[in-house]
């Protein structure tokens, strides 16, 4: 793989991650507005799409008697497309609903999981070979991001929250396996118009099993923070993570999420005024140390797919 094209697919991970870490800031906000789960994703999910839409409709548009792109799928791609609105959107709404239970900084926490699931799923199902860097980039992951969580003085959480973020967790690790070993030949793009579209109408699905009604965001504010969803960590994250594990690799994307309860634990501190204490400044520290390792000494054995 060229160099360029590593550094882009790395570049792209790392902020797909910080994007994503921002959820909690307008997750929360639109709780505090009265919101609910359901209708916090419905209209995350279709504002984003809706712009997805438009820039398809845009790349559409024949030039030159030819268009960038067009609508059409075949049918082995509407199957990985299916499944992989399928996992975004269980991964969002277990996520989402763990917020109600635990704070949202905890829950990123926990939710960084996700790298281990992908780095074992990949190496049991698809012989992945495990780099020494791999490995030691995870664990220096998991014990800072056991630091964040330890650092707040949380004592006992609930059982619930705890396998819902879990499950958040293991839908995203297989969701980045899709995307990377599908081989989807289709623009970032095209990909999130359906996944998109599939997580809209499961909020949809949602709302009329758990009795959920959707309800408009009442406020001029509302609309700016669901706004926020739409575009950051939708939009912005999932163009940033397709083009990171085409070109890095699962595992390394998943590595590079460490960024992601990090950027959880700063809004924290900063936004909503958290105490920052040695124990999270040592956390924050290992998962930069891991983030750098992975980045720079990738390994001859880390296997990368594109």
């Amino acid at each position: 793989m060229k160099k360029s094209s590593r550094f882009f697919g790395t570049l792209c991970g790392i902020l797909a991650a910080i994007c994503y870490g921002t959820n909690p800031f307008g997750a929360l906000n639109l709780y505090n507005e009265g919101m609910q789960t359901s209708s916090v994703l419905f209209y995350r999910f279709g504002m984003a799409w809706i712009i997805i839409a438009a820039v398809m409709a845009v790349r559409a548009i024949p030039k030159g008697g030819v268009a960038k792109e067009s609508f059409g799928v075949t049918l082995k791609e509407f199957g990985a497309l299916s499944l992989l609105g399928g996992l975004f959107a269980v991964s969002s709404l277990t996520l989402y609903l763990s917020f109600h239970m635990m704070d949202a900084g905890v829950a990123s926490t926990i939710l960084f999981t996700y790298p281990v699931m992908t780095a074992v799923i990949m190496a049991v199902f698809f012989h992945e070979k495990v780099g020494l860097v791999t490995v030691s980039s995870i664990v220096l992951s998991v014990i800072g991001v056991a630091l964040l969580y330890w650092g707040d003085g949380t004592a006992i959480l609930p059982m619930l929250g705890v396998v819902l973020v879990l499950l958040s967790a293991l839908s995203y690790a297989l969701y980045i396996i899709v995307v990377n070993r599908a081989n989807l030949q289709m623009s970032s793009f095209k990909i999130n118009f359906f996944v998109l579209f599939y997580c809209a109408l499961a909020m949809v699905i949602y709302s009329f099993i758990s009795g959920e009604a959707l309800v408009l965001p009442p406020t001029l504010r509302s609309w700016f923070f669901v706004g926020w969803l739409a575009i950051v960590p939708a939009i912005m994250a999932l163009v940033l993570m397709v083009y990171a594990a085409k070109l890095v690799g699962s595992t390394t994307t998943a590595i590079l999420g460490a960024l992601e309860p990090l950027t959880a634990v700063l809004i924290g501190i900063f936004i909503f005024g958290e105490s920052f204490t040695l124990t999270l400044a040592i956390g924050i520290l290992l998962i930069l140390v891991a983030v750098t390792l992975i980045v720079v000494l990738p390994g001859k054995k880390q296997t990368h797919n594109s």
